[in-house]
């Protein structure tokens, strides 16, 4: 190739990307930061009464950087209720991990549940989630998927994996993940749900509870020697 050719080739190739530098849309720590101040907006106003200048200010970003990510503000919603899920899940999957014993295990992962579900912040985006549910059936959907990480199939497969390791009976894992989580939560979280509660219960009482309802799972589930 002559010094010309080669020379036109070269300018007509493309100019390698900058790095370091996300796309519109695309820069996660962007992201989480829009959600961050939609929660804080969200938990503080609710849904129907919070705008998106209120999450721009919050956020510290333009409302034009918001719709460069999110497409409207049921959209903002939708995704900031899917992290949260996400991250709760991934906490009780750690509860599980960390004991060495079924029954242990299963007492982590209640207390981590019941403490969860039953502060303010939570209760108060369930009340949310419930309030737009008619028009936004699509994020119940997303929120019980058992397509999804969620609380359930974290329980689900932890006692799947104990029933193939021999240490528990179980027909219906999935069953049996709902029984454990209704069981744990003692009914508590509904009186927190509708106002009659308007404290979470205290620790001994969660210990009581919880271990009760490992107790009677167990019972119902040990595989017998």
């Amino acid at each position: 190739m002559t010094d010309t050719r080669k020379q036109a080739t070269e300018a007509a190739a493309p100019t390698p990307p900058i790095t370091g530098r996300h796309a519109a849309g695309e820069d996660p720590a962007k992201r989480e930061q829009i959600l961050d101040g939609a929660k804080r907006i969200f938990m503080g106003k609710g849904f129907d009464a919070a705008s998106m200048n209120d999450v721009a200010r919050e956020a510290g970003v333009s409302k034009g950087t918001i719709y460069v990510y999110f497409q409207n503000k049921e959209d903002l919603f939708a995704d900031l209720i899917e992290r949260e899920r996400t991250r709760f899940a991934l906490s009780t999957r750690d509860a599980l991990e960390k004991p060495a014993g079924v029954e242990d295990a299963l007492f982590h992962f209640g207390m981590t549940f019941c403490q969860h579900m039953m502060n303010d912040d939570v209760i108060c985006s369930m009340r949310s989630v419930i309030g737009v549910i008619d028009r936004m059936p699509g994020l119940a959907r997303r929120f019980f998927s058992s397509e999804s990480v969620n609380v359930r199939s974290v329980l689900r497969d932890y006692l799947e994996m104990q029933r193939m390791q021999g240490k528990l009976a179980i027909d219906d894992t999935d069953l049996a993940a709902r029984q454990l989580i209704d069981m744990c939560s003692g009914s508590y979280f509904k009186l927190r749900l509708f106002g009659e509660m308007k404290k979470p219960p205290p620790r001994e009482e969660l210990d009581r509870v919880i271990g009760s309802a490992v107790r009677v799972f167990m019972a119902a589930y040990r595989r017998a020697a």
